[in-house]
């Protein structure tokens, strides 16, 4: 037994293995490590404790989670310690447990700040994940009423000895909680990937796919802005899309100027990173007062830049650590692919819209062109039989009536056979048409891939406003069977669909009457078979 402890490590024994049990319990980390500082409080009797969690890269402190010390009274002190002046210092720089029995008669000391609660004694130990020190556990104040049998008056190195086994399991238990944190955060990560690809890649513009990129890649970072910027034609770099808390309209439009310092490291597929935008010499935005730290992630795919993924926090906000840096990188990695494969995929939806247009134009040119010709032909021959009847002074022929309203039934057969090819140009052939006079269409054009032609179709009435969902969709049934049908026929060379929405039935009902015609054989031999179906309104 030490006897600087005053025998005061048995009676605590069951207190340190409970208190071991405690520790690993938790994997959530920053649970667990609130639940390390108050174990250790009370295991060592003292009246304050605090974790200070240390940045590897930098030697600063990142966060303190402390026990004693109520909201209000660390509102007052306000700024953490920085971690490199007085006993914090000391502790962070030699790494070995500190045991100060008065910190305002050590020379180490570099005093409290204002608002600090007074205390005197003072403990603290590393505390080790693997071979890296992740932080530091202190305790200050011995609470005497705890040990006034022993008559200690400060800590003792038994109470040393108790936290440095604490923070030995510490140690393995803010190893598991990183290791189950930074699994959660990657599955977070992959998941917002999967999820921009998939949104993507299902048909949003050019706009929403970068703002979509913009507000996934904000949240995951959990960071104040998210912000997509674009090379202009002069060399720099524009914002063109940006999600915030508050609204991005500010942020719209922001230019890197060519020859910035950032914007070479960019333009070099180099990724950035920035400790405070506010006041690093690289960054010569306007917005830039707003930020502190900031990632600047290249979005490129084969080698080729298509813009930037910026995604600054809040002045005074946490810095990114190590694992912020690789998961934004692979995010941007995976959105730049999707990006581009999204662009190639309306490509390709634009490229279709362009055959269909041509194939509209070959209809155009092979049925209505050479029907207005035969049209124009039967007006001429009737004009010269007319001429040639009024020179005679002789009655006109007894037929002259039955051609001239055949030639005006040939042209109002025309002005349909236009007007439905004007409202297919306007149905990019990829989109599920909206309309019923779309979904007719729609049929009409995947029953030409199997009969080898395009059925003409003609519509009287407003059959978009007449005919109801329910009518609609029985008509479409009719229609695909009927169309099946004419394909099943032999010698269909042509067929004819239309669709009557002023149509009454022999009750005097309001109808919907479809006919589809075509001039193929049917099974008693005769040519030119019609199919007939017809609902009420």
């Amino acid at each position: 037994m030490n006897p600087e402890s005053g025998g005061s490590v048995a009676p605590r024994l069951p207190m340190l293995l409970e208190a071991v049990l405690n520790v690993g319990s938790e994997l959530e980390l920053h649970a667990a490590l609130q639940q390390i500082v108050d174990t250790a409080t009370e295991l060592a009797g003292a009246r304050y404790g605090a974790l200070g969690v240390v940045d590897p890269e930098r030697g600063d402190i990142t966060e303190l989670f402390t026990s004693g010390i109520d909201a209000e009274t660390r509102e007052r002190i306000g700024r953490l310690p920085d971690g490199h002046t007085g006993l914090i210092g000391h502790l962070l720089r030699e790494r070995r447990p500190l045991l100060v029995p008065d910190m305002s008669a050590d020379v180490r000391s570099a005093g409290l700040p204002p608002g600090h609660p007074a205390m005197k004694s003072l403990v603290g130990v590393p505390i080790r994940v693997h071979t890296e020190i992740f932080g530091n556990l202190y305790l200050t104040e011995k609470q005497r009423e705890a040990d006034a049998a022993a008559g200690a008056a400060g800590f003792t190195t038994d109470d040393l000895a108790l936290l440095r086994v604490l923070a030995s399991q510490a140690g393995i238990a803010i190893g598991n909680a990183r290791l189950y944190e930074t699994a959660r955060r990657r599955e977070r990560w992959i998941e917002g990937a999967a999820a921009c690809t998939t949104a993507l890649l299902t048909g949003e513009s050019a706009e929403d796919a970068l703002m979509t990129v913009a507000e996934q890649a904000r949240i995951l970072a959990d960071a104040s802005a998210g912000v997509v910027l674009q090379p202009t034609a002069e060399g720099g770099m524009e914002i063109v899309a940006a999600s915030t808390h508050d609204d991005p309209a500010d942020l719209i439009g922001t230019v890197i100027e060519p020859g910035s310092p950032v914007l070479e490291q960019l333009l070099g597929g180099e990724p950035v990173f920035i400790e405070d935008s506010a006041t690093d010499e690289r960054m010569t935005t306007r917005v830039r007062a707003r930020f502190g730290p900031s990632m600047m992630l290249p979005l490129q795919s084969g080698g080729q830049l298509i813009g930037t993924l910026a995604l600054p926090r809040r002045r005074g906000g946490p810095p990114y650590s190590a694992v912020d840096r690789l998961l934004a990188s692979q995010f941007a990695s995976q959105a730049a692919l999707a990006l581009v494969l999204a662009d190639s995929r309306q490509d390709r939806e634009r490229l279709a819209v362009f055959e269909d247009r041509d194939r509209i134009a070959r209809d155009l040119h092979d049925l209505v062109v050479q029907r207005l010709f035969a049209t124009e032909m039967m007006l001429e021959s009737t004009r010269r039989r007319a001429s040639s009847a009024t020179a005679t002074a002789t009655e006109a022929p007894k037929d002259l009536d039955e051609l001239l309203g055949a030639a005006v039934d040939e042209l109002d057969s025309t002005i349909q056979e236009v007007r439905t090819t004007i409202f297919a140009l306007q149905q990019p052939p990829a989109d599920v048409p909206a309309t019923f006079r779309g979904r007719v269409l729609r049929e009409t054009a995947g029953a030409a891939t199997l009969l080898g032609f395009q059925p003409s179709v003609h519509f009287a009435g407003a059959v978009d406003a007449l005919v109801p969902e329910p009518v609609g969709r029985q008509l479409l049934a009719e229609l695909r069977g009927a169309l099946a049908t004419a394909h099943r026929r032999a010698g269909v060379t042509s067929v004819r669909v239309e669709i009557d929405a002023k149509a009454r039935l022999a009750d005097g009902r309001e109808a919907v009457r479809l006919t589809v015609t075509d001039d193929g054989t049917a099974e008693a031999g005769r040519r030119d078979t019609t199919v007939t179906w017809e609902a009420p309104l």
